[in-house]
């Protein structure tokens, strides 16, 4: 579903990545983890075609994204459902029109599916019947659900997560690790999740993949990762700091 091949950028003499290579397979969910900084969001960015490379190819579904213009981009756009960290939700909007939003830009669809599908997002998300409220009315887990429910909405076949649980204390957490593999589960998404949290790397990753010194530097289950003798995995993995180490 997703393969990038000896992806380059760099943003003025800062290189960020150099030479990333990674497979995602249809239905899988790959965690990518590494420290802040080190390009974890450019490569995102990357794969939904938000940013060029400077060399290298991005092929979504087989087709390389990194030739084509703003038109087909928008068609490929169309495959996939982005939770953003912050939830990036409009504050003046009710969490319908929040959800239903990708919708009413399309224009195609009745206001009874509009609210059909709405209702159904949310029901996936735990959240029935919060339709009229407003962001500020919703504790941080909650927004985070209907940002996941706006990406859902539409039936992406591949859902990206920007740091789905930055912010939130441990048991929303977990809710939202639950939430991330329900929605893989259910509706059969590719899966590609960037964190800092290493309950969430475990638990919500059929694969993990370690971007470091500006690669792919280590990828393998979770079980794999966490069991890895490897001095450079081990120190993010624990949380041990080193100043004689260049993460980046």
């Amino acid at each position: 579903m997703i393969e990038v091949r000896q992806l380059k950028k760099q943003f003025g003499s800062q290189s960020i990545l150099d030479g990333v290579n990674l497979r995602i397979e249809s239905g899988e969910s790959a965690v990518i983890i590494g420290r802040s900084g080190g390009g974890k969001s450019v490569l995102l960015k990357h794969i939904i075609g938000l940013l060029q490379p400077d060399s290298g190819e991005v092929l979504i579904d087989g087709e390389n994204i990194t030739r084509m213009d703003e038109r087909q981009l928008l068609r490929v756009r169309e495959k996939f459902g982005m939770v953003f960290q912050g939830a990036a939700l409009f504050d003046s909007m009710t969490v319908a029109e929040n959800v239903a939003f990708p919708l009413l830009r399309k224009k195609t669809c009745t206001a009874a599916e509009i609210n059909r599908r709405v209702a159904a997002a949310l029901e996936v998300v735990d959240l029935p019947g919060t339709e009229k409220k407003k962001p500020a009315e919703l504790s941080g887990g909650m927004r985070k659900r209907v940002g996941l429910a706006r990406a859902i909405i539409y039936e992406p076949q591949i859902v990206l997560y920007d740091e789905p649980t930055t912010g939130l204390d441990p048991i929303v957490s977990d809710s939202i690790d639950q939430l991330i593999i329900r929605v893989r589960d259910r509706l059969n998404v590719t899966s590609v999740v960037v964190t800092h949290d290493m309950r969430t790397a475990r638990r919500c990753g059929h694969r993990v993949l370690m971007l470091h010194a500006r690669k792919i530097y280590a990828t393998g289950t979770p079980e794999e990762i966490f069991a890895s003798p490897d001095p450079v995995v081990r120190q993010f993995i624990d949380g041990v700091a080193d100043a004689k180490e260049n993460f980046l």
